[in-house]
């Protein structure tokens, strides 16, 4: 996304791709105010209707009052408010991160009307810390090209306009139109992973490489187009017969390639089943196991809630 010199957000608006209306996912944190703040004073320019939605996890006690500044700051700016209930407690071995994401997801997956675009606004340091954050799992390109800028959510779109944007370039914002958003106590818990990174290495990082952010998105981008061809190659090897139209995979073809070829067919046929992608160590259980076994043996691989 391009931007002017001087002002970051100068081409947010502009660049939204025609839909059924514009959906701002708004937690009342300050960067979704200060998208749904932005949007709601070019509403004008917008070719569709301005609306915000905002998910309460349910694990917070102050969550009905969070609502209730959502609805109100909503109110105030004449924007359609909608709130939705999701059930964000952490499972067995989930984390408390990654399970309120989850759940947050799947709500607003469900509640997104058709043709719609939810706007959420994460931002160039969330795309940087996402990226350290993989890195630090040992993840591989898909993984490293942390957040997208677009991808499909239910029945419509989802997109990230403030992936250009800094996180000083929004409190700039915020601080400039004398905006009150909510501070979620946990966003400052260092034993959360992303916090500690935020609040304790982060500083430490850009004072020492002031441009760190602007690498590290670069280097997503990079990482973007690796996975893409990945993707691509292992489409290749799928419809040259190492699957059947039962979307089964086929055993004898699978053995024909190399094994980074098959790793790499394995990952993008799970994620395709909409699996939770294995550990390096679970995968290649799987290529073993699966693709070296006996024709009289049945075995079986799980991982998280999946099956093979």
């Amino acid at each position: 996304m391009s931007t002017s010199k001087n002002n970051p957000f100068d081409a947010v608006a502009a660049a939204l791709p025609d839909a059924a209306a514009y959906a701002v996912a708004y937690s009342g944190g300050v960067d979704s105010h200060v998208l749904l703040h932005l949007l709601a004073s070019q509403r004008e320019s917008l070719r569709a209707p301005l609306m915000a939605v905002h998910v309460d996890h349910g694990i917070q006690s102050q969550s009905d009052e969070w609502r209730a500044h959502c609805a109100r700051v909503c109110h105030q700016l004449d924007i359609p408010f909608h709130a939705l209930q999701a059930d964000g407690k952490a499972g067995p071995g989930e984390s408390p991160e990654a399970a309120a994401r989850h759940a947050r997801y799947r709500a607003l997956a469900d509640w997104l009307p058709e043709g719609a675009v939810l706007l959420t606004a994460q931002h160039r340091d969330d795309q940087a810390e996402t990226l350290l954050l993989q890195l630090f799992r040992g993840a591989g390109p898909r993984g490293l090209s942390a957040m997208p800028a677009s991808v499909p959510l239910g029945r419509g779109l989802l997109l990230r306009p403030f992936l250009d944007v800094t996180r000083a370039d929004i409190l700039a914002w915020a601080q400039a139109h004398d905006l009150a958003w909510i501070e979620d106590p946990s966003n400052t818990d260092t034993r959360y992973d992303r916090n500690l990174l935020r609040h304790e290495l982060w500083p430490l990082l850009q004072q020492r490489w002031p441009g760190l952010s602007t690498v590290l998105a670069r280097a997503a981008d990079h990482q973007s187009e690796q996975a893409g061809l990945a993707d691509a190659l292992a489409e290749m090897d799928l419809s040259s017969g190492c699957r059947t139209g039962e979307n089964h995979l086929v055993q004898s073809a699978l053995l024909t390639l190399e094994p980074a070829r098959q790793r790499n067919l394995l990952r993008f046929w799970i994620h395709q089943q909409g699996f939770a992608m294995p550990s390096q160590a679970v995968l290649e259980r799987i290529r073993t196991e699966m693709l070296f076994s006996r024709d009289d043996a049945q075995p079986v691989v799980r991982w998280g809630e999946a099956e093979l």
